[in-house]
């Protein structure tokens, strides 16, 4: 027997707002899924994201707390062009949400930039550079 990964979890202060976030990003979560306490996102290659609310994860693990700062947990998500990098970038922060590091053409040969999900946690958005 051989676990595989199947699934990135993250726990969510606002379910609302995270769908929402995720959903701009191109997630596919079923209509609903913002007033639940627990929502899952069908990713290509079989894998899943999972969200959860502080108060569903207490439910089952009484004594977790929500860790202090940010930037413990970054997602990657590949565009297809340089160009795409701009644009989802620019409609993520134009909706409102913050963006940590605007697209640049970084020296490891990547359009790249960073943007926050509404609990802080980094989505890096890149593309190849020599398309």
């Amino acid at each position: 027997m051989t676990p595989r990964f199947d699934a990135i979890g993250l726990v969510v202060s606002d379910m609302a707002a995270s769908v929402i976030f995720y959903r701009r990003l191109g997630f596919a979560f079923p209509e609903g899924s913002e007033k639940q306490p627990h929502a899952e996102a069908d990713l290509p290659g079989g894998l899943r994201l999972l969200l959860d609310t502080e108060s569903t994860v207490r439910s089952f693990h009484p004594q977790w707390r929500a860790p202090s700062g940010g930037g413990r947990t970054s997602l990657a998500l590949r565009c297809d062009t340089p160009e795409e990098v701009d644009t989802v970038y620019a409609e993520v922060v134009g909706a409102g949400h913050r963006g940590e590091l605007k697209p640049w053409d970084a020296f490891w040969g990547q359009r790249y930039a960073v943007v926050h999900d509404p609990d802080g946690n980094g989505v890096d958005l890149f593309a190849r550079l020599d398309r």
